[in-house]
């Protein structure tokens, strides 16, 4: 498996505090998808009112870390009519695969989406091995004596 998310309740969690949230706030998940295209694996963060450098992304020991931190300072005088948009910090980890390059991961962040490519190293690539005709292995190896 090439990723895996390091929360097994994360689900349970988040759905526990959206039910819980619905009048406080928004919850604090990063919305993801990662997929395999190619010889790369995407993964997608969603991470509006976050701009770039609230970012942080780590890799240690195979775990993908992404902490963000969104802020808003309410002042004294305003009047709250809603709450909803969930501000604070932001974490999701998920494992990487040992058939993952973590050395050449890519990040770039545009429009409030967060999108990494992360390459599959090549020796955990597909490969063809030719196949020899057993008369032409016999040739070979009468040659090498």
């Amino acid at each position: 498996m090439l990723l895996t998310q390091n929360d097994p309740f994360r689900d349970f969690d988040l759905l526990f505090r959206r039910l819980g949230s619905r009048s406080v706030g928004g919850d604090n998940t990063m919305a993801m998808d990662a997929y395999r295209r190619g010889t790369d694996v995407w993964v997608h963060v969603d991470l509006p009112g976050v701009s770039a450098d609230q970012v942080d992304i780590d890799v240690e020991r195979s775990v993908l870390t992404i902490s963000a931190e969104r802020s808003w300072v309410r002042e004294e005088d305003d009047q709250l009519y809603l709450n909803e948009r969930s501000v604070g910090s932001f974490r999701r980890q998920v494992h990487l695969g040992e058939s993952l390059d973590v050395e050449n991961i890519e990040a770039d962040f545009a429009d409030g989406v967060l999108t990494l490519r992360i390459p599959i190293s090549e020796r955990a690539q597909p490969r063809r091995i030719e196949v020899k005709p057993r008369a032409a292995a016999i040739e070979a190896d009468s040659t090498v004596a």
